[in-house]
C-alpha cells in the first residue's frame, strides 16, 4: 500500500487523483516523513548537501531528485546527485562561485568539486502549444523545444518515470511523491507518467531508459508502457544517431548489458539501433552469431563489475562483427584477397551503421583494426607473429580471437595456439614460428665461373 494525500493504494494502479488536461494531477502530493523512509544525509554526497544548504538557507527550495533519490531508497549506491530548485540558473550562478552554465535549450548550473559536478535544474514545466507560431512539438508528437520554468508540482509531472520523480526534501527531510513512486519502488514496477504513447511519442528515447531501468533495478515495465514499445519502436528512427549512441553506451556500458540486449530485442528496440546485426541474427541455422554478441556483452558485464577498464571499440566490433563477417565472405568470393575483402567490408559496415548510431572515429578506427587482425593472427609462420606481438591493438584482436573460439566461429585450436605462443621466451617463439620444411630441395642458382665473359660482351 502506499500514500497519497492521506488515502491508501495499490502500486502499479492509477493514481486516485484528477487531472488536468496536460495530464498533471490536481491533489496535494503524498509527504513521506524521515521517520517512514531509509534515505539519510550519510549516504549523500557531502557536496550535494552542501549545495542543499546552501539553496537553502538564501530562501530556495531545494530538492535532491530522480535517480539519487531512487537508488537510495533501494538501498543501491548513487553515481550522480542531481538538485532540483525553483532557483533560476543565474541565481545559483551568484551563490557559487565554482559554477558554471551549459545548454542552450535549457539551462542548467554545474557546480564544480574538483572531479565531481552537482548538477543543479530549476524546476520546469510542460509547454502549452498554442499556435503554429510557437510550435513545441513535430506533427508526431516530439518534442523539439522544452524550456519553460515551473513549479515542483510540474516538474514532477513532467518527468517520465515515477521511480525518478521522487524528491528528498533537505527542509524537514521527507520524501515529496506526487506520481506514486514510492508505491511503484516496492512493488518493483517501471510505470510512465502520462499515457505512454503520448509520452514515447514525445521522445523515443524514453523506450531505451524503459529498458535500461528495467534491466538495472531489476523492475518489470508496466504492461500499458510494454504493449506500446514494439508497436512504436520505428520511432527511434527520427533520433538523431549522436544522442542514440549515447544510449547505446548507457544500455551496454552500465553492468547490465547483456540483460537490456535480451529486453532490447524482446521488444523490437534492438532492430532499430543494429539492423544489419539484426538481420544476421534472424538467419536460420546461424547460432555462434548470437553466442559471440551475448558472451561480449557478459564479458563487458562481468568487467565492471570487477572495476576494470572496457572499450567501446571492442563491444562495437563484437555487435556488427556478424554482417561485417558475411560481407567479407561475399567479397572473398569475387576474387578479393582476404585482408583486402574484410577492409572494404569493415568500411561498408561501420557505414551503413553510422545512418543509424554515429560512432566517433575514435572507436571505429580501433574497431576495424581489431577486425583486420583476425585475418593476420592466422599466420603464424615465419616472423609475422613475432610482429604481431607488438602490434598496439594485438591484446585486443586476440580476445576478439578467443571470443570467436568461444561462440564456435573460429578453430579452438587457433586461439590455444595464440595463448601458449605468448607464454613462450623469444627464442621458443622464433623455432615456434618458423616456417615448416616441406621436403624440397631448394633450387639453386647456377653461377657463372669468376672471371668468365658473358657472351656478346666484349
Amino acid at each position: 500500500m502506499g500514500w497519497y494525500d492521506g488515502q491508501s493504494y495499490e502500486p502499479g494502479q492509477h493514481n486516485p487523483v484528477s487531472h488536468d488536461r496536460l495530464g498533471r494531477g490536481t491533489s496535494a502530493p503524498a509527504i513521506i516523513p524521515r521517520s517512514d523512509h531509509v534515505i539519510s544525509r550519510n549516504g549523500i554526497s557531502p557536496n550535494a548537501v552542501k549545495v542543499l544548504y546552501r539553496l537553502k538557507n538564501a530562501g530556495y527550495q531545494a530538492f535532491l531528485v530522480g535517480g539519487g533519490v531512487r537508488d537510495l531508497l533501494l538501498g543501491r549506491e548513487p553515481k550522480d546527485f542531481d538538485i532540483a530548485t525553483d532557483a533560476h540558473p543565474e541565481d545559483v550562478r551568484q551563490l557559487f562561485r565554482n559554477c558554471r552554465l551549459i545548454g542552450r535549450r535549457f539551462r542548467l548550473a554545474h557546480v564544480i568539486f574538483g572531479r565531481e559536478v552537482i548538477e543543479v535544474a530549476t524546476f520546469r514545466a510542460c509547454h502549452v502549444q498554442e499556435d503554429e507560431d510557437d510550435a513545441m512539438l513535430t506533427d508526431a508528437g516530439r518534442i523539439l523545444r522544452d524550456n519553460v520554468y515551473g513549479t515542483l508540482e510540474d516538474d514532477a509531472w513532467r518527468r517520465d518515470f515515477t521511480v525518478n520523480a521522487l524528491y528528498y526534501n533537505i527542509e524537514d527531510f521527507s520524501v515529496v511523491d506526487y506520481t506514486g513512486g514510492m508505491a511503484d519502488i516496492k512493488a518493483g514496477l517501471l510505470r510512465l507518467i502520462g499515457d505512454p504513447e503520448q509520452r514515447f511519442r514525445e521522445d523515443a528515447v524514453r523506450m531505451l531508459r524503459a529498458v535500461r531501468f528495467a534491466a538495472k533495478l531489476g523492475f518489470r515495465i508496466e504492461e500499458r508502457c510494454e504493449a506500446k514499445m514494439h508497436e512504436l519502436a520505428p520511432l527511434l528512427g527520427e533520433i538523431p544517431p549522436a544522442r542514440l549512441y549515447e544510449e547505446v553506451l548507457k544500455l551496454f556500458l552500465g553492468g547490465t548489458g547483456l540483460e537490456s540486449f535480451e529486453k532490447l530485442r524482446h521488444h523490437g528496440l534492438f532492430a532499430q539501433l543494429f539492423p544489419l546485426t539484426e538481420k544476421a541474427l534472424e538467419r536460420e541455422g546461424q547460432h555462434f552469431p548470437l553466442t559471440l554478441v551475448t558472451r561480449a556483452l557478459e564479458n563487458t558485464d562481468a568487467r565492471i563489475a570487477e572495476d576494470k577498464p572496457v572499450t567501446p571499440a571492442f563491444l562495437f566490433a563484437a555487435l556488427l562483427w556478424e554482417p561485417m563477417r558475411q560481407r567479407w565472405e561475399q567479397l572473398q568470393s569475387e576474387e578479393l584477397s582476404p585482408l583486402e575483402a574484410i577492409q572494404v567490408a569493415g568500411n561498408e559496415i561501420v557505414s551503413r551503421q553510422a545512418q543509424h548510431i554515429s560512432i566517433p572515429k575514435r572507436f571505429t578506427l580501433p574497431m576495424r583494426e581489431i577486425w583486420n587482425l583476425q585475418v593476420r593472427l592466422e599466420q603464424r609462420q615465419g616472423k609475422r607473429p613475432l610482429r604481431l606481438l607488438g602490434h598496439p591493438r594485438f591484446r585486443a584482436g586476440y580476445d576478439f580471437l578467443l571470443l570467436r573460439c568461444a561462440s564456435g566461429e573460429a578453430p579452438e585450436e587457433l586461439g590455444q595456439w595464440w595463448t601458449e605462443f605468448q607464454k613462450l621466451n623469444p627464442d621458443e617463439q622464433a623455432q615456434a614460428a618458423a616456417p615448416a620444411k616441406t621436403g624440397k630441395k631448394r633450387r639453386r642458382r647456377s653461377r657463372k665461373p669468376r672471371g668468365a665473359v658473358a657472351e656478346g660482351q666484349p
